[in-house]
């Protein structure tokens, strides 16, 4: 049986069979179940990466501006950047050749429609757009970069996804505190048709051990809220 710190599918698999009521003490599962309880662990390794904050896969990615060029395309084939395709982007910002930060204005998909023009154009960037799409994310930059700001950086704080294991030696991508909510996640999802006391334990259990996670999933700073400088109140006697 594997190591009760193990974290790797094999270890998860089995103790979530032996919670579900699957095997008994001792015992291990078969080739068949491995692979069915596999893809199970990975759907909700895909589903919980989804959810909640999840600050060990914000990652900063760099992405090289290219003159004049608005949109740049991110996703497994690129061309901008190569990588699994960002679940989110958070924020952004330009590091000048003075290696001073200039933050950039996130948009929603509104905002970047009621802009008057988005290319043939460019200048100093201050605002970007994330377009999500099913295989890529297009990142759109506003205004293009002009000939002084194609020798920037531009860098963007981005929740990637949870790489799946392959191997049932391999560790999740989740890291050792979760290991408990996806034993008891998996267990859950595999106990339908089990006695009802067992189904109850599963579902309770896996409930509150992803609770308790996601709310130790915070950042260890306070958090502060300040107003939107693209909005202004106005007073006076008309409105």
């Amino acid at each position: 049986m594997a190591n009760s710190t193990s974290n790797t599918a094999y270890g998860i698999i089995n103790d979530a069979m032996f919670d579900a009521g699957y095997l008994q003490e001792g015992a291990e599962a078969n080739s068949e179940q491995l692979s069915i309880h596999m893809r199970r662990l990975c759907d909700i390794i895909n589903l919980w990466q989804t959810q909640g904050i999840k600050l060990f896969l914000q990652e900063e990615v760099t992405v090289p501006l290219v003159l004049n060029q608005t949109q740049y395309v991110i996703g497994p084939i690129g061309p901008a950047v190569t990588m699994a395709k960002p679940l989110q982007v958070l924020s952004g910002f330009v590091l000048n050749t003075s290696n001073t930060r200039r933050p950039l204005v996130l948009l929603s998909r509104d905002e970047w429609e009621r802009l008057s023009q988005v290319s043939g154009n460019s200048g100093t960037i201050n605002s970007f757009f994330p377009d999500k799409q099913s295989y890529a994310l297009n990142l759109n930059l506003w205004p293009a970069p002009d000939n002084t700001e194609v020798l920037n950086t531009a860098t963007f704080l981005m929740r990637v996804q949870a790489t799946n294991p392959i191997l049932l030696t391999d560790n999740t991508s989740f890291p050792q505190e979760w290991r408990m909510a996806l034993r008891w996640g998996l267990a859950d999802d595999i106990c339908t048709g089990q006695p009802q006391i067992i189904m109850q334990r599963c579902q309770e259990r896996a409930t509150a051990y992803r609770n308790t996670l996601e709310n130790f999933d915070v950042e260890d700073a306070s958090t502060l809220f300040a107003v939107d400088s693209r909005f202004y109140n106005t007073s006076g006697r008309f409105r």
